[in-house]
């Protein structure tokens, strides 16, 4: 096994590495000792008030070499409670914020790709693209479906269902719910709450209110009004759609296959596939990059094997979340499955 998916004891044992927005990695100090020969060492990366260090041999499974490919997302709920999607024999991989392992849930559902959670009436529900089953599932805490959504017949763009490729879903304040059809005619859907079709908007293209790949999508409420953060991959950009389907505005430029997003109070830490996590500000201008690898064999590398990843450096971001207190989880899109936890740090 890898040391990236191994509990080790560090136990102030080690001092952290650094690793510079360039994605550079310098040993801050030369480690007092090794209680594991092979043990990696945390790593900063960020700066300021936006620095985080990794968690080396966050989520290791006991008994398990891999927790199988990971083309997903994450997820927290109020709990704290860490849900990573796999495409192995499991659907969901739930963890306690130190990385032990919870439970896994909803193998039936093994494969999907993008997810959020949301609470309502006091119960929370994961709200996930199933794109093995071409479906949009609501699910409970434990896996059980609560509503499945498939292609939407109404929107006349999928003769007998082909060319559907759900990628990713979020919910409106009124509870509407918008599905991504990222890998599919880069449509967006929006149902009401309880499924019914509303409307189709989007569709191929590099012009406003068009997208290559829409890939990931999150609903942005650092505005006065709530509003559709699209991740457009292959446009290489950002986009802000309103809750009608009206496009509103290209917000970020020039990102490196932005593929999702994740919210924590001014700020967003996007995952770009191509080896780097940004975080852009309120006026949505990048501000902090982390984790950016100076290897670019590696980056969007689904293959690439765990001997190649070292940690503070990312090779394939694909899906990430921050908890409560700011600090992220970020899946790499890897063949035996990749998972970082990254810790804020006290601004000095």
């Amino acid at each position: 096994m890898h040391p990236a998916f191994r509990i080790a004891l560090f136990c102030c044992a080690l001092q952290p590495v650094v690793a510079h927005d360039g994605g550079l990695l310098q040993h801050a100090t030369k480690p007092l000792r090794r209680s594991l020969a092979e043990a990696p060492f945390p790593v900063v990366t960020g700066s300021g008030s936006l620095a985080y260090q990794t968690v080396p041999g966050w989520g290791a499974v006991p008994g398990t070499v891999n927790i199988g490919p990971t083309h997903g997302g994450v997820v927290v709920d109020k709990a704290g409670h860490i849900y990573v999607s796999s495409d192995g024999n499991e659907g969901l991989f739930v963890f306690k914020p130190d990385g032990a392992l919870v439970k896994k849930i909803a193998p039936e559902f093994s494969g999907i790709h993008g997810l959020m959670i949301r609470e309502e009436d006091g119960k929370e529900f994961i709200y996930a693209a199933h794109l093995r089953s071409k479906h949009v599932v609501k699910l409970d805490l434990d896996g059980k479906a609560i509503l499945k959504l498939g292609y939407p017949k109404e929107a006349n763009a999928y003769p007998d269902g082909n060319g559907y490729a759900p990628t990713g879903v979020t919910v409106g304040p009124d509870g509407a719910i918008f599905v991504a059809d990222g890998y599919g005619k880069s449509l967006i859907h929006k149902y009401d709450a309880s499924g019914k079709y509303l409307k189709t908007f989007g569709g191929k293209g590099n012009t406003d209110g068009k997208f290559e790949t829409c890939h990931g999508i999150t609903l942005d409420t650092r505005g006065p009004k709530p509003l559709l953060l699209v991740c457009d991959r292959e446009n290489r950009r950002l986009v802000h759609m309103d809750l009608d389907g009206n496009f509103v505005a290209v917000i970020t430029k020039d990102l490196r296959r932005p593929c999702a997003a994740t919210i924590h109070g001014d700020h967003v830490a996007i995952a770009e596939l191509e080896a780097r996590v940004t975080i852009i500000d309120k006026t949505n201008q990048p501000v902090a990059f982390l984790g950016d690898n100076p290897d670019k064999s590696l980056w969007a590398k689904f293959p690439a094997a765990q001997s190649e990843w070292k940690d503070g450096l990312f090779t394939a971001p694909h899906g990430l979340s921050y908890d409560k207190d700011g600090n992220l989880y970020v899946q790499d899109w890897n063949q035996t499955g990749r998972i970082t936890k990254m810790v804020k740090q006290a601004a000095q």
